[in-house]
């Protein structure tokens, strides 16, 4: 017999011609085939208890009609809940060929653990928090609403609950994305030429979860439809006791594009801020960063850089990285005292940053860049332009600190969220890119 993989396709081919697209997409397409075991049972698993109701009150004698078609078998059909595949894998040995849950690569990324998350006396409710939902996902603290300033761990926490469910609860279906992304995604459902059934997959694909993380909530749209969109997906996933985790840089109650229905539901959980790092946790980070990326530094160094940054943890690690770096350069082996103060020196002092303006930043992008004005701030896309249109949007974002929709009205009217991405961009580039650290510190140091 072909593998259940190979009939469950087949089998899934009669079933879209037998029911309407809108059932097909919410309720069958989201089904896992799990097993056929030796007594003739076609095991299959729901994605959540409301969608094993729902097959087995209208689709299972199709859904058995179709099994039958393909085989030639008269198997017996039985839907489990995803609670109870756990129960069933338990007391049953499913051939990892046959299972669709076989061991995947985690999608988190793998040195954001609670493991490697520093706590201190800034953070310690929080971490408690995201550790319990990790622990308990949809028994406790849900929504799990967390909020603070830009850099100082909330999407480590994130990453970090699902690593932990990944590892210790394989079977649960997880997702992170940004507010952007899940915009962007129900934007591309409406737009579709098949948009009834884009619509549909669009909900299978957040609905269908067992813990669902957004990122950055507060730059989600003030378009109606999609907080309402969102509204929904929330309200199914939380009636389905699945797990909900947000973050954004502020509480709920003053995101000014969030409907009050939106607030009142992200209130019913537990909110909490994480602040910025007292002095002995931002020594702390430093050490671990150190032990992470084989950082070798001097103690006094250790000391300098956590006095000298005290609102980033981003920063902070950026600025060991940095000092290691020129230290490499220097061909030394542990960072000292010489290239900390180097590093710091280059960066310019309140007197210079007041003498900055945008004009400024974006034209000696271009002088080093050898481009123009109009092209930095125009529709080109090809890279010559890209790489310093986006150097020059974080320089603006980090020594300006001006918000990103005006800086998305500078650069021709952009929307905040492409700001957003470019900023973003440059910063993640920073860690590990060489020649871009070269390329910032140079403007810095022209500016």
């Amino acid at each position: 017999m072909q593998d259940i993989e190979t009939i469950w396709k087949q089998i899934l081919e009669k079933l879209e011609l037998r029911i309407s697209s809108v059932s097909f997409m919410l309720w069958i397409k989201t089904i896992k085939p799990l097993e056929i075991d030796e007594n003739e049972n076609f095991i299959l698993v729901a994605q959540s208890v409301t969608a094993k109701n729902q097959i087995l009150r209208n689709f299972l004698d199709k859904i058995n009609d179709c099994a039958n078609e393909v085989t030639g078998k008269d198997f017996k059909i039985t839907v489990l809940d995803q609670n109870e595949e756990v129960e069933y894998l338990k007391n049953n040995k499913v051939d990892e060929k046959n299972s669709s849950k076989n061991e995947e690569k985690s999608p988190f990324k793998e040195k954001f653990t609670f493991d490697n998350f520093v706590v201190g006396k800034s953070n310690q409710f929080v971490y408690a928090a995201a550790r319990t939902v990790a622990e308990h996902p949809g028994k406790r603290y849900n929504p799990l609403f967390i909020y603070g300033g830009v850099g100082l761990g909330k999407t480590h926490l994130l990453h970090a609950i699902g690593n932990y469910i990944h590892e210790f609860s394989p079977n649960l279906k997880i997702m992170y994305v940004t507010c952007e992304q899940f915009t962007n995604d129900y934007i591309a459902s409406l737009y579709s030429p098949t948009k009834n059934k884009s619509i549909m997959e669009f909900r299978g694909k957040y609905r269908n979860l067992d813990v669902l993380m957004v990122d950055d909530i507060q730059f989600i749209s003030r378009g109606k439809e999609t907080q309402e969109e969102f509204f929904h997906t929330f309200n199914e996933l939380i009636m389905n006791n699945k797990q909900i985790i947000i973050c954004s840089d502020r509480p709920p109650k003053d995101i000014e594009t969030l409907e009050d229905r939106l607030r009142s539901r992200f209130s019913s959980g537990l909110i909490h801020d994480i602040q910025a790092p007292d002095i002995e946790t931002r020594i702390a980070i430093l050490h671990k960063k150190s032990q992470l990326e084989k950082y070798y530094a001097e103690d006094e160094v250790i000391n300098y850089i956590a006095e000298r940054v005290d609102s980033n943890i981003r920063e902070l690690e950026g600025k060991l990285s940095e000092v290691y770096f020129l230290a490499t350069l220097n061909g030394k082996k542990v960072a000292t005292m010489e290239e900390a103060k180097e590093v710091f020196t280059k960066e310019p002092n309140e007197e210079v940053k007041n003498d900055l303006t945008t004009d400024k930043i974006i034209n000696t992008v271009c002088d080093y860049f050898n481009i123009s004005y109009q092209d930095i701030i125009g529709k080109k896309k090809n890279k010559e332009v890209v790489v310093p249109r986006m150097i020059a949007i974080y320089l603006i974002n980090d020594l300006l600190n001006l918000p990103l929709v005006v800086i998305g009205k500078i650069f021709g009217k952009r929307d905040h969220t492409t700001i957003m991405h470019s900023r973003n961009k440059i910063t993640s580039e920073l860690q590990t890119n060489k020649k871009m650290q070269n390329l910032v510190n140079d403007i810095k140091g022209l500016l």
